[in-house]
């Protein structure tokens, strides 16, 4: 798809029907012969149209007979069967001295934002545009970092009054996104380092001061994702002993049961072989033979569980206070 904008008189964003110099042109999941269509009327190399085309592009920052690609990853959410999960795709700007062209696969909500107005640009001033953008992409981030915690918490919470695994499969899809999170931030804050030191950048006080602005925001986002995903990290392990404890406990309690039953078992297994046996002339003696099932039984359950109990795990800190008493 195909869509021409360009800053009014008043500042507005404005669409308008055909490509004119000084406008951006938007182009969302195109095809190659739109494609074609734009690379003619832009002068943009096709190479660079399509960049953003492949999800596992990476970010980059390239210059080509005054042609500039500023090539970044923005977030995105996307549904699942577990719920929803956050990812990146990669966002192509291309700006030159006829106009400004972003490319991407789907919708971008900071673009939406410029459509609205809610953002003001001009298209006149490409490098401002890019900024204004990478802005946003950088708020976006941290909107979705924010999210991303929320959703953790909720998550625990529900983890605390049932463990189940819907729950342990969502935090996982978590971690993944902050993953994708941290990988996208950090290719691009390299993006950003190589545009800050283009001319118009560094030597515009404007732009410089909205350059520093968007580099400070990318770097909260990456510290707010590195914390994030460590306590994330920290929290599934836990979660994975708690498990691996109740799974003890469970097998610890059928290993009881089972020696338990063994013992009237064997006792009944004694007494009904086809050989000669105590009281078997005796009218009273299956109730004898029961009586005895049930004393061994009792004396060996007391011992066993008495046993089991005594069991500890002794940390590092009792081991040595154990010592120091000694």
């Amino acid at each position: 798809m195909i869509k021409f904008f360009k800053t009014a008189e008043d500042k507005r964003m404005t669409r308008i029907e055909g490509f004119e110099n000084g406008c951006w042109v938007d182009l969302v999941n195109p095809t190659d012969d739109e494609v074609e269509d734009v690379c003619t009327l832009t002068g943009v190399p096709e190479e660079m149209l399509k960049a953003a085309l492949d999800e596992e592009e990476t970010a980059r920052f390239e210059r080509d007979d005054g042609n500039t690609l500023i090539l970044v990853d923005t977030p995105i959410m996307r549904d699942t069967e577990d719920g929803d999960a956050y990812e990146t795709i990669p966002m192509a700007l291309i700006y030159n001295s006829r106009c400004v062209v972003t490319v991407s696969l789907r919708g971008n909500p900071v673009l939406g934002d410029f459509i609205s107005n809610r953002i003001g640009v001009e298209t006149e001033k490409p490098v401002f545009f890019l900024l204004n953008f990478m802005m946003g992409n950088a708020k976006k981030f941290l909107s979705g970092l924010r999210q991303i915690d929320k959703k953790s918490l909720r998550v625990q919470a529900e983890l605390h009054r049932s463990m189940k695994n819907k729950e342990l499969i969502q935090l996982l899809e978590l971690e993944n996104s902050l993953v994708y999170f941290s990988t996208s931030l950090s290719a691009n804050l390299n993006v950003y380092n190589r545009m800050g030191k283009i001319p118009v950048v560094s030597e515009n006080e404007d732009y410089k001061d909205l350059f520093d602005d968007m580099v400070i925001e990318t770097r909260q986002a990456m510290e707010m994702c590195t914390i994030y995903r460590d306590i994330l990290s920290g929290t599934m392990d836990a979660y994975a002993s708690v498990i691996s404890n109740n799974v003890n406990i469970v097998m610890k309690l059928l290993t009881v049961i089972t020696i338990i039953i063994t013992i009237p078992t064997l006792v009944a297994s004694l007494w009904g072989m086809n050989v000669k046996v105590p009281f078997e002339n005796l009218a009273g003696g299956f109730w004898i033979v029961l009586a005895i099932s049930v004393i061994v039984t009792a004396v060996c359950s007391y011992f066993l569980i008495r046993a089991t109990n005594s069991i500890r795990i002794r940390t590092p800190r009792q081991t040595r206070k154990r010592r120091r008493g000694n």
